[in-house]
């Protein structure tokens, strides 16, 4: 039983701290820019062998290309969204209480606001009434953003500071340190790859219902070719960027009627709960898991940590698997 909770020690050790203090964000965007980094800086060593400072010229084009990303795409988003006005919006928000009402039995209904007017005045006073959960959840986005950030920096510099040195592995902490550290990246590596694949077929997926099906019945949403591209990078993030994609997927239904929206509802929600199916079909084979294994540690880690247990649980399982392996318990 030793031996086993040392070969497990380095993930307890790590993972424990990070879900507890709710640092996941912190680490995986470490994780992201460290090995981003490295692959630039291995690139530009292809065409560059005898440049000096690699690390550090991976890192500024990394971090160019997200500037230049989100600058992209932030343009992109605004032009495209610039005939959404909030007239438009309030009008068929008009439409679609006519249409509940209209459709959905009385003890259902009653419970729906009847106008504009009534509707305004509900989400006054559930903002009111909620006020402290609103100021609670911009400072987690506040706080999000700034451990994002830090994430960067830590990534950053752990790239520029460990390029090319080994002496400081040479005393046995620092060798256990850097082991643990390999073995994380390495499973890391392992699930994003895994995980583009996942997104890749929720992107399909999406696709066929925005540009296939909803053309096809006449009821074609605004930004659907948007939609898709968000869908898939939202989709590198495991379970939370698809829901942040079906969001948006949900609030553009409204725009255009109560069954379009229900019907959004009903196929992005099959395609979440596929998600869980293929994060342990497609992630599982990645790490040489069963099925039934991966499922069983991501309930586990979701019903103990949350959405940060779920989002983690691939990862931290690859990473004790290689552990186990090195110290021959499989």
């Amino acid at each position: 039983m030793k031996s086993f909770l040392l070969a497990i020690s380095g993930v307890l050790i790590l993972w424990l701290p990070v879900l507890l203090l709710h640092l996941s964000i912190v680490l995986f965007a470490a994780l992201i820019t460290y090995s981003a980094s490295n692959l630039i800086a291995e690139k530009l060593r292809t065409v560059w062998p005898q440049g000096r400072h690699l690390p550090l010229c991976g890192v500024l084009l990394l971090l160019l290309l997200l500037a230049g990303a989100g600058y992209v795409f932030g343009d992109w988003l605004v032009d495209k969204t610039g005939s959404l006005t909030i007239t438009s919006l309030l009008t068929q928000a008009a439409v679609i209480l006519d249409q509940v009402h209209t459709h959905l039995p009385a003890s259902i209904a009653e419970h729906v606001p009847h106008s504009l007017e009534s509707l305004k005045v509900s989400l006054s006073n559930a903002m009111k009434g909620h006020a402290g959960q609103v100021q609670t959840a911009g400072l987690h986005t506040l706080r999000g953003l700034g451990y994002l950030i830090a994430g960067f920096v830590i990534g950053a510099v752990a790239v520029i500071q460990t390029s090319g040195e080994r002496a400081q592995y040479e005393k046995p902490l620092s060798r256990i340190v850097h082991a643990e550290f390999t073995e994380l990246l390495h499973g890391f590596t392992d699930i994003f790859y895994a995980q583009i694949r996942i997104s890749a077929i929720n992107t399909v997926l999406t696709a066929v219902y925005l540009l296939g099906i909803l053309p096809l019945i006449g009821k074609p949403l605004p930004m659907a070719g948007t939609l898709v591209m968000v869908t898939f990078f939202a989709g590198l993030l495991p379970v939370v960027g698809n829901l942040i994609s079906n969001t948006f997927i949900v609030i553009l239904s409204l725009s255009d009627s109560l069954a379009v929206t229900i019907m959004s509802l009903m196929w992005l929600v099959g395609i979440h709960k596929l998600e869980y199916f293929l994060n342990a079909h497609i992630i599982g084979h990645k790490i040489k898991a069963a099925m039934w294994e991966l499922l069983i540690v991501m309930i586990v880690l979701e019903a103990t940590f949350g959405m940060a247990g779920l989002v983690s649980a691939p990862i931290i399982y690859a990473q004790a698997k290689r552990s186990l392996h090195n110290h021959g318990w499989i």
